[in-house]
């Protein structure tokens, strides 16, 4: 379904609103004593504050105000319906555990999606003050040192390449493997940073992101930022990966093939 100028400058604006929302609910409770539950058993940490929950709260408030009759895929209060054929995937804070930890580099992630995947998407980095912005034409930083065009880097093979992930352990024990086989060629390997991993990539910093174990509320909004600042995000097979699981994101497709290449043949 095409987006006409009109409608795309609506959702650019409503997004835009809905990220500054967040950033006040976010702020307000980061490096207090803000309790955290955990949203499954002993055996795994999963935290979930209520800083999470507001921010959600306060960015379906936005859309019922501004967008009604789009649907909803939030982290915190699931799936809302919706009749206009777009949908606003919202993750209110990505990095909890870094959040609850002190860490800057949490996010707020807001993506709009139709039938194929996001449309359009914003990583904002409320601690930072950084928004990276992508879509409709647009692949814009916008932070401390002012407003300036992403791009990803060009010309790095993987032995060339930094390439990062948020957990060490990535996914399964097989995942974990098929990861530091595409590490272990590569210059420089980092962990952590959750989706700030996904928005240096955009910004020309790192070369490529690799994950497992994703929800859609995760993947859509880095997607729409880094294939607007030129790469490519797909899953470990080369499909799409705006439904969660497995990402390979990269800054060029030479580099997103090698790294696949090695990937599949470690599973």
């Amino acid at each position: 379904m095409p987006v006409d100028q009109v409608t795309q400058n609506a959702l650019r604006h409503v997004a835009h609103h809905m990220a500054d929302a967040a950033r006040v609910e976010t702020l307000k409770h980061f490096r207090t004593s803000l309790a955290a539950d955990n949203k499954c058993d002993d055996s795994y940490f999963d935290p979930v504050t209520e800083a999470d929950r507001a921010a959600e709260r306060a960015m379906r408030d936005v859309l019922a105000e501004h967008r009604p009759d789009d649907a909803i895929l939030g982290e915190e209060y699931g799936a809302t319906s919706g009749e206009s054929g777009l949908t606003w995937v919202l993750d209110p804070i990505d990095g909890t555990r870094g959040y609850i930890s002190g860490t800057p580099t949490w996010g707020v992630l807001i993506a709009v999606s139709n039938e194929n995947g996001p449309i359009y998407g914003i990583i904002d980095q409320p601690y930072i003050g950084e928004r990276f912005e992508g879509g409709f034409g647009r692949a814009e930083l916008a932070g401390p040192h002012g407003q300036r065009p992403l791009g990803v880097r060009q010309g790095r093979a993987l032995s060339e390449a930094t390439v990062l992930t948020t957990f060490p352990e990535v996914g399964t024990a097989q995942e974990r493997a098929a990861f530091e086989a595409v590490a272990n060629r590569a210059r420089l390997t980092r962990y952590g940073m959750d989706c700030y991993g996904y928005a240096l990539l955009a910004a020309g910093q790192v070369d490529l992101v690799i994950e497992a174990g994703l929800n859609a509320y995760d993947i859509q909004a880095p997607i729409a930022v880094i294939e607007a600042a030129g790469g490519i995000v797909t899953d470990w097979s080369g499909g799409p990966a705006h439904n969660g699981g497995r990402a390979l994101a990269a800054a060029t497709p030479a580099l997103h093939a090698e790294a696949m290449a090695i990937l599949q043949a470690a599973l």
